[in-house]
């Protein structure tokens, strides 16, 4: 290929870019956000009744709350540590698929992959079996997870992306009361013989009815197609978006303003070069910490009440309650997301959690417990957010999905551990000194992403990205 072939190359592939950014929001638009929501709900149900199943597989006897030693398969601990395990392997060692395959592909393969292994878990009958599946539905889990970031990132305008994930969030979120009352009226109980958690498991699993009818109404991303050299593909795809959205407003678009950088072809190790050497080692520590926060909680949840004196049915339905809380984090930052740096979202939910997180631990009254409790969540939601929108954004389109799973395993390697260390601080401090190693995290991630974090309000992901 001659220079002047090259040129022109970068200027169309600019020009696409371009335009896919000065999109205004239409109903197309968001309708791509809710097809990759309702996607993730499905993850987001897999993931988060780690917690509320947990008193159900103590009730059944395959495991037991605290953990006898530190890699024990017959500590709680085990299952929400196997979660993460295959949580760790889907974001660092098959990261790569969607930036190899494309975006649409492995986002529907990895539905069908943990919706497989979900079905598969909910009829084993020793704890070893429960842990195997755990983790394998956790590989799909990941991998899902990180291509819906990037998905997102890559669809979405410029101008939109902070209300896309806050949407995109929201959706996911409102799968958290669901599975928390499921949990409440099922949980106790065996209904027709079979173990009430494994009910909430087998509910969970049939969000592989819904993969193609999603797959066959969301596009490829025409940034990936432009770092693959599919240039026209992703003109094809790109008109089409344009004759949408037009149609739907009745007006003719804006010119788009060709200024972006062309993105090349890459290759993993270079997001340990400048600039992004320091981008990914700031997310890297950010994510080994924050998931403390996170998932030191959220899975949790119910098993901490019970350490703080609630019944195990007052602690689902207390859970319940707090569970309910979960989107409107998200929704109240649709109005704002793209108004104020990420960064700093990202800082003062940090802040938050632990204020809230020190203060629900000091709480015995039943109101006290759930009022914290929903301010804990929101603000572990708000930060989760924020964060979904600023990686995704710190890295080029030809390494993101790479990068995204290589940052992003780090939250998944620390909440292993975490799992376990959280089992033993409850077993040794009780609920203070769980809630005390939550604090010290967040102040890690304070310093890492309030020190060390770009801004990236408002600019095209190409010009991020250099």
């Amino acid at each position: 290929m001659t220079t002047t072939d090259q040129a022109l190359m970068g200027r169309e592939a600019a020009a696409i870019s371009a335009r896919l950014d000065r999109l205004p929001a239409s109903r197309y638009i968001w309708r791509l956000v809710l097809l990759l929501s309702l996607g993730g709900c499905f993850e987001f149900y897999d993931l988060f009744f780690t917690a509320y199943i947990g008193p159900g597989l103590v009730r059944s006897g395959l495991f037991s709350t605290a953990s006898i030693s530190f890699f024990g398969f017959s500590g709680l601990a085990a299952f929400v540590a196997a979660t993460f395990a295959g949580l760790f392997l889907g974001t660092l060692v098959f990261g790569f698929m969607a930036d190899k395959f494309g975006r649409r592909l492995i986002f529907t393969g990895s539905l069908l992959w943990y919706a497989t292994a979900t079905l598969v878990m909910a009829f084993q009958h020793t704890a070893a079996g429960v842990v195997w599946w755990r983790m394998i539905a956790g590989i799909g889990i990941g991998v899902e997870l990180v291509t819906i970031d990037t998905y997102i990132a890559e669809l979405m305008p410029k101008q939109l992306r902070g209300r896309a994930f806050a949407i995109n969030e929201v959706i996911q979120f409102t799968t958290v009361p669901l599975v928390a009352l499921i949990a409440w009226l099922l949980v106790p109980f065996s209904p027709w013989g079979f173990d009430g958690w494994r009910w909430v498991v087998l509910i969970g699993s049939i969000g592989a009815v819904f993969v193609w009818f999603i797959r066959q109404r969301i596009p490829e991303s025409p940034r990936w197609l432009i770092a693959q050299g599919k240039l026209s593909e992703a003109e094809r795809v790109t008109s089409a978006m344009e004759a949408r959205v037009a149609g739907e407003l009745g007006v003719p678009l804006p010119p788009p303003n060709v200024a972006t950088p062309v993105e090349q072809r890459g290759n993993f190790l270079q997001i340990f070069q400048a600039p992004y050497g320091a981008r990914t080692l700031m997310l890297m520590v950010f994510h080994f910490f924050q998931t403390i926060g996170f998932y030191g909680f959220a899975s949790w949840v119910p098993t901490l009440l019970i350490a703080n004196g609630i019944e195990t049915t007052s602690s689902l339905q207390y859970s319940f309650v707090i569970a309910i809380s979960a989107p409107f984090a998200p929704l109240l930052a649709s109005a704002v997301a793209d108004k104020f740096e990420r960064k700093w979202q990202i800082v003062w939910s940090a802040v938050g959690i632990a204020v809230f997180g020190v203060l629900f631990a000091r709480q015995r009254n039943p109101v006290w417990l759930i009022w914290f409790g929903v301010m804990l969540t929101c603000a572990n939601n708000w930060m989760s957010l924020a964060f979904h929108a600023y990686q995704a954004e710190l890295f080029p389109t030809r390494v993101r999905a790479q990068a995204v799973g290589f940052v992003y395993s780090w939250s998944r390697l620390s909440a292993i551990f975490t799992s376990l260390m959280i089992g033993f601080f409850l077993r040794d401090f009780g609920v203070g000194g769980v809630f005390a190693f939550i604090a010290a995290s967040m102040l890690v991630v304070v310093l890492s992403i309030g020190v060390f974090g770009p801004r990236t309000r408002g600019l095209a992901l190409e010009v991020i990205s250099h």
